[in-house]
């Protein structure tokens, strides 16, 4: 007979190793929440850790964690209204992976056959001695 699946919550309280790292995500998603409703650049932000009382959040850039330290005694003072363990806040830059470029070695390297067909065409419908229709063909001879 088939016992009943165990829901992940069941599984995660199950192992105390694994019952203190959800309990860690709680308190992070809580402290996520709070940080959305105090600031707008929560947007642009995230907590990333509760490490000693002290809260890490990663800025997306530079200007970000620039504003966020200006803004950090208010945002502690917020962070102590909901959660009495904290007792400062580390501001670090982080860039979110979702907006990296990708590098220069995989960017595409000039223009497609299409594309330089359609730079004749049109180079080729002007009148040959127009300055434009010479860059055209230039432009699609060097692509």
């Amino acid at each position: 007979m088939r016992r009943p699946a165990r829901s992940l919550e069941d599984c995660l309280q199950a192992d105390s190793g694994l019952a203190r790292l959800a309990a860690h995500a709680r308190r992070l998603a809580r402290l996520q929440q709070v940080f959305l409703s105090a600031t707008p650049l929560a947007r642009h932000a995230r907590i990333a850790n509760l490490r000693s009382g002290r809260i890490v959040i990663h800025a997306s850039n530079s200007a970000v964690a620039a504003k966020l330290r200006q803004i950090e005694p208010r945002l502690t003072d917020v962070f102590r209204s909901e959660a009495a363990e904290v007792t400062g806040i580390d501001i670090r830059v982080q860039p979110s992976r979702a907006l990296e470029t990708r590098p220069a070695g995989n960017r595409p390297t000039g223009i497609g056959q299409k594309q330089k067909r359609a730079l004749t065409l049109l180079s080729e419908s002007m009148p040959a001695d127009s300055p434009l229709a010479v860059a055209l063909s230039k432009l699609a001879e060097q692509s």
